[in-house]
């Protein structure tokens, strides 16, 4: 193994199975991956992790695996089924991985689109799935299960276990010598690495192809970018499927050598993260706003002299906290009252959270609000934003320490080059841009300008410092019938800022005012209404109380302030609203299952509604169809009420 590239020679590792070879080689006993198994953390070394990647390609090619091959993975984050990635890497091959909740039929067009023979899957809940879809593709060969509990009686054809892969594989090793030491010498750094489908908002799911070269440079600008070590520790959570976690639980983590640990199960998540106490944090702002959410209902909940005692502390964390944490000048008596408040109030927060040992978290994917921001920064966890997407790695943007802007995602990464076309569409362009779209040259010519720049369909402005603001799609910036400027993502963020809101949805393009369907957060809301005596049966129920829309309305009427000192946006202040009678769902098609809105889509489901909110109507019946999760087909029914919201004169927003 000694002349295989990147395996122990000075140069640096260029693929993925050679970065795992080279921490196995320098650092062998070091922690690598470790999961939490009936209560207990098991782990795995570089040496051990090596190994078993060893057994399954070798696995993989005594079944027929070969280069260029696709490979299915599918369940939550488990070290076998990031040890399957690399696996499929070795032999050349193309690791897909597929998001773990979604349904047999939306598994179906993936597995057909990819061309898929082998997968390797979590447990029983997975393996029934691809055997259903497996009706409409006899070409799903292999079925390989990590999880053997309730498979005992299973007998379909290609379905076996990982231990006994890995045990074929120990045998086709010993059998050709030398073969997976060829394999991975073979290959290139330019060769499809992965393959990961994008939310489908708007048609179909594409596959992009991304490449050895992409992720590897994305994920060394971020190491360097942030000074990331081998001994830092993340908690992969997020679906496999999506590109943030790629990029932070896989390339980095073989770039940066950290330790890998997953959770043993989603709903031990916060147990685990306080266990484990990350140095390495990454989440989109749904979680961070769920854990201050919960904060805030166990303050609320709390006795009058704890209530006192941290808003007291509060109050010194907003004055000083992000000062003091990006090392700008704060004096001595603030420095004493941060100290006392640490003392009392975050550093106990701080570990109740899990974040103690945080050094650097991110969050991306949607806005975070400014106050949300604030919050975490004024603890001294070290949040910051990132922009990217799928096409680039998770890699355009980054906010350097002691630059931080509530309302921007940073500047230009290291290895990037980000631009604002004519339109003002944002435009990036480096090593980590998409190779294509999988069987989609169309969709990649169209993507990729004749620069070689990746059209993202964001649009945004740089900022005198040359920080990049999103102001929304750059497709979904619309303009009203008075032909002032409409941007529907930008006012549901503003919307979902409140923690009693957990989606939105505005409708206004060619409109003569906005329009906006709410979910409430049924967690946040019921604690709200539980504590005022307001009795309720349901969502349904909740969702149509006077009380809850008067609530909601105050937090529609903030926005629409806030929207009054936003020059061309002071148009696109909030007119009528209504609280929708059913949580918007990704089993509905109402939401991607990165929970992304399918504006398009809600606005024929809900016509009548949406017909309603600009009518004038103040009541709409409306009947709508839903899957329940033991896949049956039912109808909800409901009178939606509909109020009318104050707007206000635009403002002039003076400088600051």
């Amino acid at each position: 193994m000694s002349d295989q590239p990147g395996a122990h020679g000075s140069a640096a590792p260029d693929t993925f199975p050679r970065l795992l070879l080279r921490h196995a080689a320098t650092r062998p006993d070091a922690p690598a991956l470790r999961e939490k198994y009936l209560g207990i953390w098991q782990s795995w070394t570089w040496r051990q992790t090596a190994t078993e990647v060893r057994e399954m390609a070798m696995g993989l090619a005594a079944l027929g695996f070969k280069r260029g091959d696709h490979l299915a993975i599918i369940g939550d984050n488990r070290p076998q089924l990031y040890m399957a990635f690399t696996a499929a890497q070795a032999l050349g091959g193309i690791a897909v991985p597929m998001y773990q909740d979604a349904i047999a039929a939306e598994m179906t067009y993936v597995l057909e689109n990819a061309g898929i023979h082998f997968a390797i899957v979590e447990d029983q809940e997975q393996v029934d799935k691809l055997i259903e879809a497996r009706t409409a593709l006899p070409g799903l060969e292999h079925i390989i299960y990590e999880d053997p509990r309730g498979l005992r009686n299973y007998d379909a054809p290609g379905l076996d276990s990982l231990d006994a892969l890995r045990e074929r594989g120990r045998e086709f090793d010993r059998a050709h010598p030398g073969r997976f030491e060829a394999e991975v010498a073979a290959g290139n750094t330019d060769d499809v690495s992965v393959m990961l489908y994008t939310s489908g908002t708007t048609g179909k799911p594409k596959g992009v192809c991304q490449t050895h070269r992409a992720f590897i440079m994305a994920a060394r600008g971020g190491v360097e970018f942030d000074h990331l070590v081998a001994t830092d520790n993340v908690l992969s959570y997020l679906p496999m499927a999506w590109v943030g976690d790629h990029l932070f639980s896989y390339a980095q983590f073989l770039v940066a050598g950290f330790t890998v640990n997953c959770p043993e199960s989603a709903d031990t998540v916060m147990t685990d993260l306080r266990e484990i106490g990350p140095t390495y944090y990454f989440a989109p702002p749904r979680i961070f706003e769920g854990l201050l959410t919960e904060v805030t209902i166990r303050m609320e909940d709390a006795s009058r002299a704890k209530r006192w005692l941290y808003e007291k502390f509060m109050t010194v964390a907003k004055r000083c906290g992000s000062d003091l944490l990006e090392g700008k000048p704060v004096s001595f008596g603030n420095r004493v009252a941060y100290a006392l408040g640490n003392l009392l109030v975050y550093g106990p927060l701080k570990n109740t959270l899990g974040m103690s040992r945080i050094r650097v978290a991110y969050t991306a994917g949607a806005a975070i609000g400014p106050d949300l921001f604030r919050f975490y920064r004024s603890l001294g966890i070290n949040l910051k934003q990132l922009y990217g997407s799928t096409e680039t790695c998770a890699y355009a943007c980054l906010q350097p320490d002691g630059q931080i802007k509530l309302d921007s995602v940073g500047a230009v990464a290291p290895g990037a080059e980000v631009k604002i076309a004519d339109n003002g569409e944002v435009l990036v362009r480096g090593a980590m841009v998409l190779k294509e779209y999988y069987k989609r040259p169309d969709a990649t010519a169209e993507a990729i300008d004749e620069q070689g720049y990746f059209r993202t369909g964001d649009a945004g402005v740089f900022d005198r410092d040359g920080h990049l603001k999103i102001i929304d799609r750059a497709k979904d910036v619309g303009r009203l019938a008075n032909g002032a400027m409409y941007a529907p993502n930008y006012i549901e963020n503003k919307l979902k800022f409140f923690s009693h809101i957990k989606e939105a949805v505005c409708f206004g393009h060619e409109r003569d005012h906005v329009t906006a369907f709410i979910n409430i957060d049924l967690t946040s809301v019921g604690n709200w209404a539980e504590r005022r005596n307001l009795v309720y049966s349901g969502y349904i129920d909740l969702a149509g109380k006077e009380e809850v829309y008067d609530l909601i309305q105050s937090c529609v009427e903030s926005v629409n302030a806030e929207l009054a000192t936003e020059g061309e946006l002071s148009h696109s202040q909030i007119a009528r609203f209504l609280v929708l009678h059913k949580e918007l769902d990704p089993d509905d098609d109402e939401l991607t299952r990165t929970r992304k809105v399918r504006r398009s889509f809600i606005a024929e489901k809900y016509a009548p509604l949406v017909a309603a909110l600009f009518e004038g109507r103040h009541v709409q019946h409306i009947e709508t169809q839903v899957k329940f999760e033991d896949g049956r087909i039912g109808a909800i029914a409901a009178d939606v009420k509909i109020r009318d919201a104050k707007t206000f004169p635009a403002v002039t927003r003076e400088a600051a």
